[in-house]
């Protein structure tokens, strides 16, 4: 790979002297090496472009679109080629579709404003005219941060950023993209302290207080995240787009009233908005209105046909079944050469499910890959790392290191953690432990995540955890513990005990039994076919890249049972183990367990879990809200043919 990199290298440097047969000749020997290797597309296509091989150039952009389908850089070469063909509006589409995906891509903006210009459309030309000379006002080095984030270039654009920080230490807008990069890398208490330092030098900026809000509530500081609404609310009571946000924070704080309130007052003046309308819906579903929701994902779709989130939003809801209009509808979106790709991603995992419900399995299943396959390849997930991640697991978190820490960490013994992989099951048994009077169901919370990350380190493939919780004090494990409960405090209702129901928990045990050494741990396991196939079949809102691929979901699994095998043996009796078919053939008994396991008396309502009134934001929320059934069991049976590589990775 060493000579792939060094070819692209030569490749890169040949275009930029305008040897382009040179350049696409090590494009093209580097594809032979690594056939889907991004940067070799573009060199190839940009070098066919200026030699006129126009038909070689679009098939290389075609490769590239459906390995990397938001690399902006990609659609920027696609209007190049484009007006090199005299087709002035695909080109003016391309150069649309760059600057969406990458702001930074100044040429872009010129071009839009040029050929928006040529169509007598002034306004359109005049506002992409502005965004052309302000991206190429911005320092280079700002430039050069953007391009990298929008390209996925994080660690890249990380150093570069700080550096520029160092120098600059109060501009805004590197905060900002700082921040930005920390989001994506999951540091989100850096891009807290980030956006509330930026928003201090600058109160002014819209865009920094909407990015501050979008930080808080990620770290599910929602009252936080509220009073900034609320700020920007009270600057322009009457602007959309200051309602649509307060009434998505009021919706997090639990103030069900005032956003359906806010989200009246957007349809008001913007009666068909198909995102408030979404958004809309999402509140009603959360509220177990089950029927206005639906109204309101209808709503959405018919005001934008092409609108992913309200199809999805409806498949999601696992029990609405889709009527032959809509089917046709979905599938003629799918059909659109510009159909944007979440809306396409969203609209795919629609139809598996509508073909699903219909028992058209081979349609069902197809819909299903599609979805995945475009997820696969936008989040470029690895299986290896993750098996090498969690395998530093097995290596470190030894007996020895429990031994050692034996009497440190903070006393508590209010938490209880759900974990495991999701579609589990963990969403039924949080509904049934938090219909007890004692406990309190809450989200699943970022912190223990959050705390790994920061136990990471920030150099760049130097991960200093889980090693360094060898080298921690007793003092730091205390405090990380007691940090832990006073930061989770704002979820609760005053019960003694509460819920984190997050399950990638499972990869940190080792980290929750030094700080919370009192806290208690259910591990909820399903079947592994029923469990993958399920996960497969989801699309998240975020995280679980895993679930995108047969191979890589079985993997995944079977690392998850190896490693909490090695709990169990490190840590025995730590972690209570509960199997979703034992709850479905005996859910008094599997209740009574978890309860004992507790320390908590039995009550009758967490058998009656389905009447109990709360807000639930899981894909399970409606299957949560139904008596204990089996409609989830073998479903996986059906799509058979389908799924050897899902069964190899299993051993099944």
């Amino acid at each position: 790979m060493a000579d792939v990199t060094d070819m692209l290298k030569s490749g890169q440097d040949a275009l930029q002297k305008g040897d382009f047969a040179s350049g696409l000749n090590l494009a093209e020997n580097s594809l032979r090496e690594d056939p889907g290797n991004a940067d070799a597309l573009y060199i190839a296509a940009v070098a066919c472009r200026y030699l006129k091989r126009f038909d070689a150039a679009a098939g290389h952009l075609t490769q590239l679109h459906a390995a990397t389908p938001e690399y902006g850089r990609a659609w920027q070469e696609e209007g190049h080629l484009a007006l090199a063909q005299g087709r002035k509006g695909a080109a003016l589409d391309a150069f649309a579709r760059a600057t969406r995906f990458n702001p930074a891509l100044a040429a872009s903006w010129r071009e839009q404003a040029r050929l928006q210009a040529d169509a007598g459309r002034q306004e359109q030309a005049q506002a992409a005219k502005l965004q052309f000379e302000r991206v190429s006002a911005l320092p280079q080095e700002i430039l050069a941060v953007t391009n990298h984030l929008h390209e996925g270039r994080l660690l890249r654009a990380e150093e570069i950023c700080r550096h520029y920080l160092q120098r600059n230490p109060k501009d805004v807008e590197a905060m900002r993209l700082l921040a930005r990069i920390g989001v994506e890398l999951g540091i989100l208490d850096d891009a807290e302290f980030l956006l509330e330092s930026a928003v201090t030098f600058a109160p002014d900026n819209v865009q920094l207080r909407l990015d501050y809000i979008d930080a808080l509530r990620r770290r599910q500081k929602f009252e936080r995240a509220r009073e900034e609404a609320e700020t920007l609310y009270a600057r322009d009571p009457n602007s959309p787009l200051f309602q649509s946000h307060l009434a998505i924070e009021s919706m997090q704080t639990g103030d069900y009233t005032r956003a359906f309130e806010l989200f009246d007052a957007v349809l008001a003046k913007l009666p068909n908005d198909p995102a408030t309308l979404t958004s809309r819906g999402h509140a009603l579903k959360t509220m177990g209105d089950q029927d206005d929701a639906i109204a309101s994902y209808r709503a959405a779709y018919t005001a934008k046909p092409d609108n992913g989130d309200a199809w999805y939003a409806l498949a999601n809801l696992k029990t609405y079944r889709f009527e032959d209009s809509e089917i046709a509808a979905m599938q003629a979106q799918i059909d659109r050469d510009d159909l944007v790709f979440m809306d396409r991603v969203n609209i795919s995992f629609a139809l598996g499910k509508a073909f699903e419900d219909r028992k058209e399995y081979e349609a069902s299943f197809q819909h299903y890959d599609a979805g995945n396959a475009l997820k696969r390849a936008q989040t470029r997930y690895s299986a290896d790392t993750m098996t090498a991640e969690l395998a530093k697991q097995h290596e470190l978190c030894t007996a020895g290191l429990f031994e050692k820490h034996a009497g440190a960490g903070h006393d508590a013994a209010d938490p209880i953690f759900i974990l495991g992989l999701p579609r589990a099951g963990s969403t039924l048994l949080e509904q049934i432990l938090a219909s007890h009077s004692q406990i309190d169901g809450t989200l699943e919370l970022p912190n223990i995540l959050a705390l790994a990350h920061r136990l990471r380190g920030r150099k760049a493939g130097q991960s200093r955890y889980p090693e360094i919780l060898h080298d921690l004090s007793a003092e730091q494990l205390t405090e990380f513990g007691a940090k832990f409960i006073e930061d989770t405090r704002v979820h609760r209702q005053g019960a003694p005990f509460f819920i984190d129901k997050m399950p990638n928990n499972f990869r940190h045990i080792g980290l929750i039994h030094l700080i919370l050494p009192n806290a208690k741990i259910i591990d909820a396991r399903r079947a592994p076919m029923d469990c993958c196939f399920s996960g497969f079949k989801q699309l998240f809102a975020e995280g679980q890249e895993f679930t995108y691929g047969l191979h890589e979901i079985g993997r995944y699994y079977a690392d998850y049972v190896a490693l909490m095998d090695h709990w169990d043996a490190v840590l025995p009796g730590k972690v209570l183990r509960v199997q979703h078919e034992d709850v479905l053939d005996d859910q008094e008994g599997e209740t009574r367990r978890m309860l004992d396991f507790i320390g908590v008396e039995f009550e009758e309502a967490c058998l009656q879990f389905h009447k109990t009134d709360r807000a639930v934001r899981t894909a399970s929320s409606e299957q949560v809200r139904q008596p204990i059934n089996r409609k989830g069991q073998d479903a996986w049976k059906p799509f058979e043919p389908w799924l050897d590589e899902l069964k190899e990775q299993l051993k099944s």
